[in-house]
């Protein structure tokens, strides 16, 4: 799900990043948000609605809604949109305010 060849663009080959994700050692590169490293792995959802519990998934990728709000680290509410990827995190979904799922 990463443009990797495009006819106009040159995506310049960055470092590899390895972070946790629900118990799995997955990847990003170096520039990625925690929220678009994930969706390029296929994996699109990343919260669930406090009240239905239905699946959320990347919406506005400019931190104002609250869809991708993830727990990074042991803290919750964190917006995955807009927050850079680093080495080692440690990424879960959650719902419920914050508790994770």
């Amino acid at each position: 799900m990463r443009i990797e060849h495009h006819p106009i663009l040159a995506f310049p080959k960055k470092e590899k990043i390895f972070f946790m994700f629900e118990g799995q050692k997955v990847y990003g590169f170096e520039g990625d948000t925690i929220a678009s490293a994930l969706h390029a792995l296929g994996i699109q959802t990343l919260s669930y609605s406090i009240k239905e519990h239905r699946p959320r998934g990347f919406y506005c990728a400019i931190g104002n809604c609250a869809s991708c709000n993830m727990v990074v680290d042991g803290i919750p509410n964190v917006r995955t949109c807009i927050t850079m990827l680093k080495p080692g995190m440690v990424v879960e979904r959650q719902t419920n305010k914050g508790v994770i799922l």
